[in-house]
């Protein structure tokens, strides 16, 4: 038997503590979980889940990130909506399918996940960034159903509320509510004419830089789509840190509508957050999956820039999660960079 190298045998380590602490945290939740019993399931050193993982929590994001990758790949149980009550109807279905009943309470995999987050700043700031940025992207997909109505965010930002609050009621008081009232409640939101305007400039921009320098882009994946992604065409790329993400409707709102935008997402605490944006990512393109047709999902790129690979060759030499720099490319060129408040906006539209 040929001898692994050392990456193989990092990798097969690490989906052995992936597949242990999916069952301690199934089996016990994630407070009564033990790391030396996630090691000892996984036939591995304390040492090595830690080598692999920063913490306790940090292995509970890759568990429900996992699991999420794998609910995601799950063909959808219906069609896509065709109007966007019948998407917002079958976001709903699909979420509420997946909740525990009363009389059978289930996996407790998830039920922590509201309250770890809620726990620390490092992990709150950053996750109500990404619900913003899912609400975006939803509305976005939405609008493209319904193009008169105008701009449908705040009507996926309460779609998310509602289904949320779902979740939290059937951890605390399962058989609370009926499910098909919360599918009903997110069908006839479009029709509540909900003020919703988007200004023609932000409050904040940020000077464009005119620049010419060459694009040189590194390989990379597309988690909006789970494929490669062609960073080699014309349009914008925003280098957004994980408390400036909801930033990225302005690059969408200002870009010329034969242009690209990709939005390459970094943090500066990827060990401990990198887990969790993966988990709301794949949460997302499973929610577009069941919700939505392909052709009406935004025309955005989204990649989980954890090397800064992407960031580096924008010219953005350290990441945080405040970094919110956007480049326009150009016929294989960087035209143009703007760093700062409205920095999309800025660089979308010069």
């Amino acid at each position: 038997m040929a001898r692994l190298t050392r990456a193989e045998a990092q990798e097969l380590n690490r989906a052995k503590v992936l597949a242990a602490a999916r069952d301690e945290f199934t089996e016990r939740g994630f407070r009564e979980a033990k790391i030396d019993v996630i090691a000892e399931r996984a036939e591995l050193t304390r040492g090595a889940v830690y080598s692999n993982f920063p913490g306790k929590r940090a292995l509970y994001f890759a568990v429900l990130a996992e699991e999420a990758e794998r609910v995601a790949a799950e063909p959808p149980a219906s069609d896509p909506g065709l109007t966007a009550a019948e998407a917002l109807g079958a976001l709903a279905r699909a979420w509420v399918a997946r909740l525990p009943l009363a009389t059978d309470p289930g996996s407790r995999l998830g039920v922590d996940l509201g309250p770890e987050i809620l726990a620390d700043e490092l992990t709150h700031r950053p996750y109500a960034q990404l619900l913003r940025f899912e609400a975006v992207v939803l509305g976005l997909a939405l609008e493209r159903l319904a193009p008169s109505a105008g701009r449908l965010v705040r009507v996926a930002e309460l779609a998310l509320t509602t289904l949320h609050g779902a979740t939290g009621l059937a951890a605390a008081a399962p058989g609370f509510g009926e499910p098909f009232n919360v599918v009903r409640a997110c069908e006839v939101l479009p029709a509540l004419g909900l003020a919703d305007t988007w200004p023609a400039v932000p409050p904040i921009v940020a000077h464009a830089q005119p620049v010419d320098e060459p694009w040189l882009p590194p390989a990379a994946f597309d988690s909006l789509r789970s494929e490669p992604a062609d960073l080699s065409g014309d349009g914008v790329v925003a280098i957004l840190g994980l408390h400036r993400l909801s930033a990225a409707e302005e690059a969408v709102r200002a870009v010329p509508q034969d242009s690209a935008v990709t939005v390459a997402v970094v943090t500066g605490s990827a060990p401990e957050l990198a887990p969790l944006t993966h988990l709301a990512l794949a949460e997302l393109r499973g929610h577009l999956r069941r919700a939505f047709p392909v052709s009406t999902w935004p025309r955005l790129k989204v990649l989980r820039d954890d090397s800064g690979a992407v960031a580096s060759a924008a010219g953005v030499s350290a990441v945080s999660d405040a970094t919110e720099t956007a480049v326009r490319i150009t016929s294989g060129r960087v035209v143009r960079r703007a760093e700062g408040f409205g920095a999309c906006h800025a660089a979308a539209t010069g």
